[in-house]
């Protein structure tokens, strides 16, 4: 991957400009991550430019430059599951199932997008999908195998990442006027989180 992004100027009166802390508006930082995380998925990693994303996120190019360094840098933040995984395994086993829908619902409307399913229709190269798939067991599935106990945790833990996607797959699928997206978090967790708790149980 090229580290260096041409359209993209180190320089320019709005370098630091970004929201003020405390006025309740998404920070720089959070609107270029959600920028860069949804042109990832939707294009190839050589079609995606500095300017593009930062023209999406409503910033200069050259904070873009100041907070990550280069495109490949934004990649690589874009590929890191570990903060999704912190929230989303915030519970102990016995309480994970609802946990976990609850979480998934919040993630995506704090984040404006699904936290997980760049993992499935990124359309970078081979090297980009193999690297998120890689970090995404790596985040995500192994380090929920090694939260369970019994039998099969590995199975279990990659049935429940399944279980997490498709949530998100069927909310994305169905916005913005689809029954999920007028249903309660709790409502939510109600319906779909008894069928993880038995994945997490082991039952």
């Amino acid at each position: 991957m090229s580290t260096t992004d041409p359209s993209v100027s180190e320089s320019g009166p709005e370098a630091d400009a970004e929201p003020e802390a405390g006025t309740g508006r998404e920070s720089g930082r959070e609107a270029i991550v959600r920028a860069a995380r949804r042109a990832f998925t939707l294009r190839p990693y050589a079609e995606v430019t500095m300017r593009g994303i930062a023209a999406d996120a409503g910033v200069s190019p050259s904070l873009i430059v100041k907070r990550f360094g280069s495109k490949e840098a934004l990649f690589n933040t874009v590929a890191d599951f570990r903060p999704a995984a912190d929230a989303l395994f915030a519970a102990p086993p016995q309480a994970l199932g609802r946990h976990l829908v609850l979480t998934m619902v919040r993630l995506r409307d704090r984040l404006r997008g699904d936290p997980l399913l760049r993992v499935v229709f990124s359309l970078g190269n081979d090297d980009e999908r193999t690297l998120l798939r890689e970090r995404f067991r790596e985040q995500v599935t192994d380090r929920l195998a090694a939260i369970l106990t019994g039998p099969d945790p590995q199975l279990r833990a990659e049935l429940i990442a399944g279980q997490l996607l498709g949530l998100g797959a069927t909310l994305s699928l169905h916005r913005p006027d689809g029954a999920g997206g007028r249903t309660t978090p709790d409502r939510l967790a109600d319906l779909y989180a008894p069928g993880l708790q038995r994945l997490i149980d082991g039952d």
